[in-house]
């Protein structure tokens, strides 16, 4: 991807999260998952119990640095200063927004404010993801721990998440933890709309030309296929069935390739809901 567009990208979804925060995360009284909803937890904290305005993107920074420089020896170097870029842009945004961005946005019901916040916070999180970075914090942990030790990390970041709900229902009101998770909820359902690239699809292709077809499923996305030969019952004619997983967002570009490889073949898509063995994933930056 090139750099402009990777920036650009970068800088909308850091925009589209601050919004966020500003107008309907706000307007609810929401405290959102990872490190964003500990930060406004913090600031909240702050300013009931002990009169204190705290900015937001100090405690930001400060809750991402440990994170950040495990990512940047651990994970990916570019990958790092890349969501570095995003933290401190929403950070900063999120401070000093002008007025004329979030006075349009004047919400006084707080499910309309769980719902359409966690839609656009969600494609704000999803424009970073297509550009290879993260919003930070908790993410960095998650994919650490996925790509070092080869476990899933995600539930024990639900079970952090958890904990900051359970301590905003306690120190305030039950409501704002509930409301919280609807918002958590339609940040999960957002980006399992908008961005793929964690998700698996199944590719079942039966084909004249297998050696073409597996050579461009090979270069398209560096994974393998497995061959499986057998009688087409109705021309009663040998066929060779190509099976390969494939990341959900590189499915459609490569089935489109290979339709116009073999205008004959058959392909049948199937979404993966769950993997064991060894699959490539494309390395951090």
């Amino acid at each position: 991807m090139q750099t402009q567009k990777r920036l650009a990208l970068l800088i909308a979804g850091s925009f589209l999260m601050a919004f966020n925060i500003n107008t309907f995360v706000h307007a609810g009284g929401l405290i959102p998952g990872g490190f964003t909803g500990l930060t406004l937890l913090i600031q909240e904290c702050a300013r009931r119990f002990g009169g204190l305005a705290i900015p937001f993107s100090p405690v930001l920074f400060a809750l991402n640095l440990g994170p950040a420089l495990i990512s940047f020896r651990h994970i990916g170097k570019k990958f790092t200063l890349y969501s570095g870029l995003v933290i401190f842009l929403t950070g900063l945004l999120t401070d000093f927004m002008p007025p004329m961005f979030i006075e349009p946005i004047q919400l006084h019901d707080t499910l309309l404010s769980a719902v359409f916040g966690g839609l656009l916070n969600a494609l704000g999180v999803s424009l970073c993801l297509h550009a290879g970075a993260t919003s930070g914090g908790t993410d960095f942990i998650a994919i650490f721990i996925s790509e070092k030790y080869r476990r899933d990390a995600w539930n024990y970041i639900f079970y952090g998440n958890c904990a900051v709900l359970a301590a905003a229902g306690f120190l305030f009101t039950l409501n704002i933890a509930l409301y919280s998770i609807i918002f958590q909820f339609t940040v999960t359902l957002g980006l399992s709309f908008f961005f793929k690239g964690y998700q698996q699809v199944t590719l079942f292709v039966i084909t004249s030309k297998p050696d073409e077809v597996y050579t461009l499923i090979r270069a398209e996305t560096n994974h393998a296929a497995t061959a499986f030969t057998g009688t087409g019952q109705y021309e009663k004619s040998r066929r060779t069935m190509l099976y390969s997983v494939v990341a959900a967002n590189e499915a459609p570009g490569l089935v489109e390739k290979i339709k116009r490889l073999d205008g004959e073949a058959f392909i049948n898509v199937i979404k993966t809901e769950q993997l064991w063995g060894r699959f490539y994933r494309r390395p951090k930056d």
